[in-house]
């Protein structure tokens, strides 16, 4: 074993790569084995481990994808928040289908959602956003999300602009704003062995239930 591979077994000793992931340690339950997964990240030394990638395409299947930071998980899906007017918002209201990517490598662990989607109810977006700092909610107002901007001064001038609009009261909703949710069809679990020679699960919806597949790394 080279120095590189043991000092990554260290790392990882004792969540998985050792032991690795069976079909009785992962369950029937791919949404509890990942809260389980997560927790897990959360407990590491990793930086954000809610980030994901999200992946989303056109009505024509052109793909685009960018890192966002999960916000909820539960049996109904992932959920995550953006500005109803951005390029993701624009391709999922085309095609209301994206895929999630996690990706803890101190842990030498990925998880993969497919799934489709549908925007938060108002209340739901409106309790997410008022948790938010004050300036994160007034950044939101500002940015015309991937729309072009001329100059960086543009941007600061329209924060300045909501600040002082906004000043002594709370700060609104926005109406071009909210939550997704990810009701997922497919979710995969990978779980890095020695030798390359990993563990991956997947778990396919099949109604009320899920479908395990051991599949080949």
């Amino acid at each position: 074993m080279s120095l590189r591979s043991a000092i990554r077994t260290i790392f990882t000793l004792g969540h998985g790569a050792v032991g690795g992931l069976s079909e009785e340690t992962a369950g029937t339950d791919p949404i509890a084995l990942f809260k389980t997964w997560f927790d897990a990240a959360k407990r590491s030394t990793i930086f954000l481990p809610e980030t994901m990638t999200v992946a989303t395409a056109t009505k024509d299947g052109v793909p685009s994808a960018r890192m966002m930071l999960l916000k909820g998980v539960d049996q109904d899906g992932f959920v995550f928040f953006t500005n109803y007017q951005s390029r993701k918002a624009t391709e999922l209201d085309e095609n209301p289908r994206a895929a999630l990517v996690f990706h803890w490598a101190i842990l030498e662990r990925q998880v993969r959602v497919e799934g489709t989607l549908a925007k938060l109810p108002t209340e739901a977006s409106a309790a997410y956003f008022h948790s938010r700092a004050r300036g994160s909610q007034i950044g939101a107002w500002a940015s015309e999300q991937s729309r072009p901007l001329a100059r960086r001064e543009d941007l600061e001038r329209r924060e300045r602009e909501h600040r002082e609009r906004f000043e002594g009261v709370a700060v609104p909703l926005p109406p071009f704003w909210g939550g997704y949710r990810v009701t997922p069809v497919r979710i995969e679990f990978w779980q890095g062995r020695l030798n390359r020679l990993h563990d991956r699960l997947r778990f396919d919806r099949q109604g009320a239930a899920w479908q395990v597949t051991r599949l080949f790394p």
